[in-house]
């Protein structure tokens, strides 16, 4: 276990208080744009560095746990009442690449709203929003208990709801409105889950859960899974709860749908891994969710097929590869577990940077539309930008998309089941069809010649920014022609470059999932750090 060191339970809580007190700060100096960027980034690299300590130290030593006020119903230092903070190599892992990604997509957006000039544009009311939201991410992946997993959520998902409708367009309040909507029945139905998860055990403690969820009657645990499972499965995007993804992300301004396509997705697969490895372990929901996994990849890459809009297209790819994050979980095996740990942090990395990579397009050309666009090899930075994360996303070899999907596949063959067979089948059609999707944006966006476009003299008046005020014009007439900020491209070419890590040290890093795999499939390793061992 991790020493008992004083400024740990420091350490613990940084990620959650941080960006709240950053957030309050920059809420009252709205009026100063320079005070809130720097309030902004210095948060979030506090941020980071802490994640970053965490994630050494449980990789050292093991995992740590803290009640908040040091109380329980017996004088424990922990226990099921009170807010339970714990950090595992898992979490230490998720809070990492998290908060890289905020750190990278707040810079990106910073340096957009620098080059276009922040009079007109809400930034008093974004950055405080966007710390908001980062609290609720941090804390979500700490959480030790039910209703403060649901307590983040709600923080997360306020936060998302004013990020999304940022600007107040059509486009965005009817995307907004939908995704208010499906996000309040979520809650609801989780909400449902924890009365009945505290009717059935008498707890919310995740640790305290775990222990007496045993003696529960399987049909009452089946149940409880099921609830808790539809709740996470809306949040996460598991086919037949992911309608709502591609009509609403699509909307927002590039760096709000980068970092929601990065991480509020995966909040909710943390959620399912969590849940499946210590509350409900042996596998009774499995084929339901192979089942799911399947078709979550099948039509996500499908839908993604139809579209014509780089954005709307790439929410599609999003669910598609949500696909295979269930796929590994359901193995209920730690080779499965370990492959879905690693393809999620590629695809938080690689999906993050094509999204700030479209923002540089809209910038760039006018548009995301691929009737509209061409010619943009004519940028080779814009073009080396897209190819090596759309390659990585496509798993060709040897990116880290590639090394994911064969873990995923050495897993399913490794279970041997014909519904595993079928999954393994199923994610070589996937991986096969999103390459056609990638090299369908590239043929289309840069090598084909604008002029040969079906609407390829048209373009938006301006560059896309938090409130988009833009209108149809002659792409000719285009008074901005959108160059690219340093500060834009620095960000989106570090994303880049953390996507390559993952090939480079991909060895290392597949030690590390298969220790964390180890430790969240040991569920007493868990329940141990929260009780003690005596418990």
């Amino acid at each position: 276990m991790i020493p008992q060191v004083s400024w740990f339970p420091v350490l613990i809580t940084l990620p959650t208080l941080t960006p709240m007190l950053a957030a309050a700060l920059t809420l009252l100096r709205g009026r100063n744009p320079l005070f809130q960027r720097i309030v902004t980034v210095s948060a979030l690299i506090v941020t980071l560095v802490a994640s970053c300590m965490m994630l050494y130290l449980t990789n050292a030593h093991g995992t740590y746990s803290l009640a908040i006020g040091g109380w329980d119903d017996k004088g424990h230092p922990n226990g099921p009442f009170g807010i339970t903070l714990v950090v595992d190599q898992l979490a230490g892992l998720m809070l990492v690449v998290a908060t890289l990604v905020l750190l990278c997509v707040v810079v990106y957006a910073i340096g957009q709203g620098i080059r276009d000039g922040a009079s007109e544009q809400p930034v008093s009311v974004f950055l405080p929003t966007y710390l908001i939201l980062c609290a609720g991410v941090c804390n979500s992946f700490l959480a030790g208990d039910l209703f403060n997993l649901f307590v983040s959520f709600e923080v997360l998902l306020a936060a998302s709801f004013v990020l999304l409708t940022l600007g107040a367009t059509g486009d965005r309040v009817r995307a907004g409105a939908s995704y208010v909507m499906v996000s309040m029945v979520s809650s609801l139905i989780f909400l449902v889950g924890i009365a009945f998860a505290y009717a059935t055990t008498g707890t919310l403690n995740l640790a305290e859960m775990a222990i007496r969820l045993d003696h529960v009657p399987d049909g009452t645990r089946n149940a409880l899974y099921a609830v808790l499972l539809v709740a996470f499965g809306i949040k996460a995007a598991v086919f037949p709860l992911s309608a709502w993804l591609p009509d609403s992300y699509p909307t927002a301004p590039a760096p709000v749908t980068a970092v929601f396509a990065g991480l509020l997705t995966k909040v909710g697969v943390y959620a399912i891994m969590r849940t499946h490895t210590l509350l409900f372990p042996g596998g009774s929901m499995d084929p339901i969710l192979l089942v799911a996994g399947l078709l979550t990849m099948i039509v996500g890459i499908l839908g993604a097929i139809a579209q014509s809009d780089i954005k709307r297209l790439l929410s599609f790819t999003l669910v598609s590869h949500i696909g295979y994050m269930v796929f590994g979980i359901a193995l209920s095996s730690e080779l499965g577990m370990s492959a879905a740990i690693y393809y999620v942090a590629h695809h938080i990395l690689v999906q993050t940077t094509l999204f700030l990579v479209v923002g540089l397009i809209e910038r760039q050309a006018g548009s995301a539309s691929l009737r509209r666009l061409g010619g943009l090899i004519a940028s080779p930075v814009l073009a080396a930008l897209f190819l090596i994360p759309a390659l990585n996303l496509g798993g060709i070899p040897p990116f880290s998309g590639f090394l994911g999907k064969v873990a995923l596949i050495a897993a399913g063959t490794e279970n041997g089941s014909v519904l595993a067979w079928v999954l393994v089948a199923g994610s070589v059609v996937t991986s096969l069809l999103t390459l056609y999707v990638v090299a369908r944006i590239w043929t289309k966006g840069f090598w084909r010649p604008r002029a040969d476009a079906p609407e390829g003299e048209l373009s938006d008046s301006a560059p896309s920014a938090l409130i988009d005020e833009s209108a149809d014009i002659a792409f000719d007439d285009r008074e901005d022609v959108g160059r690219m900020p340093i500060t834009m491209v620095v960000p989106t070419a570090l994303m880049v470059a953390s996507g390559i890590a993952l090939t480079i040290w991909a060895g290392p890093i597949f030690g590390f999932t298969d220790r964390a795999a180890t430790d969240i499939m040991n569920r007493e390793v868990y329940i141990g750090s929260v009780l003690g061992s005596g418990r």
